[in-house]
């Protein structure tokens, strides 16, 4: 019988992805995370971590390779299982806020799952509050700042209560007081695995264990964070300065 203890939360083997007619963005890109860690992904702004993100929950399909969530390997029969375990945070939260308020848009998943009107809207509300946004609840997203519209995006996906967390540059137009919340809440989540694609190497610093590296289509770095942070030398190699 297969040990569930010891199956990765996400596994991806030999990843490849490219757009037409350009060399590949990630050239054979091997890594799993395991339950319980937070881990960071960094690189240059192009390196394809975002493209790298959008592969793991299937808005881009590579071209070979293998991504597993729990196990199950994702293809377009799983795609949907995949998604309700996985809450995506886009760089840009206008992607994920688009109803009246921002109260209807933390509740949008769990109505969208069946959750009851009340239970999405209690949830919904506690979130905002955790956020300091409950006073907002009834105004559009448009009426909020970009770190305020980041933080309702970020509620709307927990709002969903995913096994798995993947943020993109979550603290772009974030002051350092909502840096600082915005980490004390993700060490606080009941949740499996957390991925961060940052740039933000001392936030990054405070809130994984472990980081990546993606330079050149392949993971060239995976070390404890804290380590990686020390080191100098390589930090400068890979043109990621501790002040960048």
């Amino acid at each position: 019988m297969t040990n569930l203890q010891s199956v990765p939360t996400i596994e991806v083997q030999d990843l490849v992805f490219g757009y037409p007619q350009q060399q590949p963005v990630l050239a054979g890109i091997s890594f799993t995370l395991q339950p319980g860690e937070r881990v960071a992904l960094l690189g240059l702004t192009g390196a394809g971590k975002s493209t790298l993100l959008e592969n793991l929950i299937g808005l881009k399909m590579p071209q070979s390779g293998e991504i597993r969530v729990q196990g199950r390997k994702l293809e377009p029969a799983t795609l949907s299982q995949a998604r309700r375990l996985i809450g995506f945070c886009f760089q840009d939260a206008n992607d994920q806020l688009f109803m009246p308020t921002i109260l209807e848009d933390v509740m949008f998943g769990p109505r969208n799952y069946g959750v009851p009107p009340g239970v999405a809207r209690d949830r919904a509300l506690s979130l905002l509050d955790e956020f300091g946004l409950v006073e907002f609840a009834n105004r559009s997203a448009h009426e909020l700042s970009g770190g305020q519209r980041r933080l309702a995006a970020l509620a709307a996906i927990l709002a969903l209560e995913p096994a798995i967390l993947i943020l993109d540059e979550p603290t772009n137009g974030l002051d350092p007081s909502w840096r600082r919340h915005l980490a004390s809440v993700l060490s606080q989540l009941p949740i499996e695995v957390i991925l961060i694609a940052s740039h933000n190497l001392n936030w990054i610093g405070k809130t994984t264990q472990r980081a990546l590296v993606l330079a050149d289509g392949e993971i060239k770095i995976d070390r404890k964070t804290k380590d990686l942070l020390a080191d100098k030398s390589t930090l400068e190699y890979y043109n990621l300065p501790p002040d960048w």
